[in-house]
C-alpha cells in the first residue's frame, strides 16, 4: 500500500505512543485522520489540537465510513464494536506494525531494536538528523523533550523507527540500518523462553535490506548468529568494539567524551543528560547517523542541545537541596543502570528509589533481578503491580520482590502513602521508576518537593 497517497485514515487506539506518531504522519501527508481511544489524555488532547478528531466511546455511529485504511493496536479487545464493524464490512484493517512495514520499505529506514535503550537511541538519531539539517521522519516510542513530540517529518525520504519486540511486530520491518542494543529476558509472556526471544532478534537482523548495515552492541550473547552485509559493533568503553567512547568526564549532571571509530573520531562531545548508559546510547546513535555521511562537526555541535526523552533519566527537580529523577525503567537491567548512574553522578546523596512493577508475568519471571537491582538504593519504596494488559496471577504481588531483597530499608506503599512520605521525609536524591501509571504522580511529587 502506498502510504503517501491515502486520503482518509481511521485509528482505533489513536492515543497510544506508537499509534499517535502514525496518526501525525498521515495528517502531515494531508490525509483526514480521526479515530477512537478509551480515555482522554494529554496526548489525545494534543492530537485534537493538531486537527485529528478523537472520540472516547466505542460507537459505530461515530466512525469514518469513508476511511481508506483502518489502523488498530493489538491492545484493543477482540469484542470492540468499531473494529469488528470495519472487519465485517471488508475495510482494509491493519495493525500499526503493518503500516511501519510499508514505511520501512519505501524510505531509507533506520530501525532501533533491543530490550533497553531503543527509545533514547532512536530519539537521539532523529534529533541529530534534524539538528544537522539532514532531516528525517521520526516514529518514536517516547516524547522528545526538545520538540515535545514523538513524531516529526521531513522531505528527506529517511525514516527513524523504534522497533518494538512486543508481539513480534518488529519482524515486519525492512531496515537499511538496523540497531540492536540488547537481547535480555523480557516479554516472556509472548515468547515463552529467552531462546525464543533471542531467535526473534536474530530474525530481525536477517530482515535488513541487501547491502544494509547492522549496528550491534559488542559482546551480545549469540552475537555470532546475527547477520547483515555490514556489521559494526559499539560499546561504552571496550576498545575491542568498532566504535566506543573514550576520555569520559562528568560535567554538570552530564558527560564530555570522545567517540572513537576505525576511520573517524569526534572529540569533546558534550552530552547534557545523566546516566552512563546514555553515553553508550550516544555512541550507537552517532554510529547510525554516520551511515548517512553526516559531518562530524555538525554532530558534535548538535549534542549539547539534546534535552533527552520524557521519563528517560529525566531531571524533574534539580537544585541544591534535592535531585528528583523520573525514569521509565521496568526491567532489572534498566533499574540497575538507573540507580548506579544516579549514585555515580550525585555521590554522597542518600538515594531513595520508588518502583512500580509492570505486568504480573514480568514480576514473576524477573523478581530476583528486580530485588538485586533495587538493593543498590539506600531505601526502596515499592508500589502495587501495574497490570496493563494482564489479569492477576495467583501468588504474584509486589511482596515477591520485597521478600527477595537484601536491603532491609524497603516498604510497600499505596500511591497516597507515597505522596505523604514525600511530604514528610528529608529527600536528597529521589527516583521514581516504572512503565505503568506512576508517571501520574510525577507532577504532584514535583509540586511537593518545590514547596518544601
Amino acid at each position: 500500500m502506498n502510504v503517501r497517497e491515502l486520503k482518509r485514515v481511521y485509528f482505533i487506539g489513536a492515543g497510544g505512543i506508537g499509534m499517535s506518531a502514525l496518526a501525525r504522519f498521515f495528517r502531515e501527508q494531508g490525509a483526514v485522520v480521526n479515530g477512537y481511544d478509551r480515555t482522554e489524555t494529554d496526548l489525545t488532547k494534543k492530537l485534537v489540537s493538531e486537527g485529528i478528531d478523537i472520540h472516547y466511546v466505542d460507537e459505530v455511529a461515530l466512525i469514518d465510513r469513508e476511511a481508506e485504511l483502518v489502523v488498530y493496536t493489538p491492545a484493543i479487545p477482540k469484542d470492540h464494536k468499531e473494529l469488528n464493524w470495519y472487519r465485517d464490512n471488508n475495510y482494509p484493517v491493519y495493525k500499526r506494525s503493518d503500516v511501519l512495514q510499508w514505511i520501512s520499505e519505501s524510505y531509507f529506514a533506520i530501525t532501533v531494536a533491543g530490550t533497553h535503550g531503543k527509545t533514547t537511541i532512536s530519539t537521539m538519531i532523529a534529533y541529530l538528523l534534524r539538528e544537522t539539517q539532514t532531516g528525517c521522519n521520526a516514529f518514536l516510542g517516547g516524547v522528545s523533550v526538545n520538540y515535545d513530540s514523538n513524531y516529526w517529518s521531513s522531505t528527506n525520504p529517511v525514516a527513524v523507527i523504534e522497533a518494538d519486540e512486543y508481539d513480534r511486530s518488529f519482524l515486519k520491518l525492512s531496515p537499511d540500518v538496523a540497531v540492536l542494543t540488547a537481547m535480555d529476558a523480557d516479554h516472556l509472556d509472548i515468547y515463552g523462553t529467552v531462546e525464543e526471544l533471542e531467535a526473534a532478534f536474530i530474525q530481525y537482523t536477517k530482515n535488513i535490506k541487501p547491502g544494509g548495515t547492522l549496528v550491534v552492541k559488542h559482546g551480545l550473547h549469540r552475537g555470532s548468529e546475527l547477520k547483515a552485509a555490514n556489521v559494526i559493533t559499539y560499546s561504552l568503553q571496550n576498545d575491542a568494539a568498532d566504535v566506543y567512547a573514550a576520555n569520559i568526564v562528568q560535567k554538570d549532571g552530564g558527560y564530555v567524551f570522545d567517540i572513537v571509530a576505525k576511520d573517524w573520531r569526534i572529540e569533546n562531545i558534550h552530552l547534557p543528560i545523566g546516566g552512563m548508559h546514555n553515553v553508550e546510547n550516544a555512541v550507537a546513535a552517532t554510529t547510525a547517523v554516520k551511515m548517512l555521511k553526516v559531518d562530524n562537526e555538525k554532530i558534535k555541535n548538535a549534542f549539547p542541545g539534546f534535552k533527552g526523552i520524557k521519563r528517560r533519566f529525566e531531571y524533574v527537580v534539580k537544585n541544591e537541596k534535592v535531585v528528583y529523577i523520573d525514569d521509565y525503567a521496568h526491567h532489572p537491567e534498566e533499574l540497575a543502570a538507573l540507580i548506579k548512574s544516579a549514585k555515580h553522578l550525585f555521590p554522597g546523596k542518600r538515594c531513595v528509589t520508588v518502583f512500580q512493577p509492570h505486568l504480573f508475568s514480568r514480576t514473576r519471571d524477573l523478581a530476583d533481578g528486580f530485588a538485586h537491582s533495587l538493593d543498590m538504593a539506600d531505601e526502596v519504596i515499592l508500589l502495587d503491580i501495574y497490570p496493563a494488559r494482564e489479569l492477576p496471577i495467583e501468588g504474584v504481588t509486589t511482596q515477591m520482590i520485597a521478600d527477595r531483597m537484601g536491603n532491609p530499608a524497603h516498604t510497600i506503599l499505596s500511591k497516597e502513602g507515597l505522596l505523604e512520605y514525600v511530604r514528610q521525609a528529608p529527600l536528597e536524591l529521589f527516583i521514581t521508576s516504572g512503565a505503568g501509571d506512576i508517571d501520574k504522580l510525577v507532577k504532584p511529587i514535583k509540586e511537593i518537593l518545590e514547596s518544601k
